[in-house]
């Protein structure tokens, strides 16, 4: 079940990076300021980042690690 919670945690850390860059270079939404769109779009870049590396951990650790059981 580690397994399942890995891959989507990384298309999750795909998908913020992905609106966040969104938000932040494509201002075609023009109804919400500018300022706004960036702060936003640049905090879901970070978000993604963070979960990207967070993710990144946890697969190191449930894909490359060998667990105490199998022996």
């Amino acid at each position: 079940m580690d397994q399942v919670g890995v891959i989507f945690g990384a298309f999750m850390a795909i998908f913020y990076i992905g609106v966040g860059l969104y938000l932040a270079f494509f201002n075609n939404l023009y109804w919400i300021d500018k300022f706004l769109l960036t702060l936003v779009g640049i905090t879901f870049i970070l978000y993604g980042v963070y979960g990207a590396f967070r993710t990144y951990q946890k697969i190191i650790e449930v894909f490359f690690s060998r667990d105490k059981d199998e022996d």
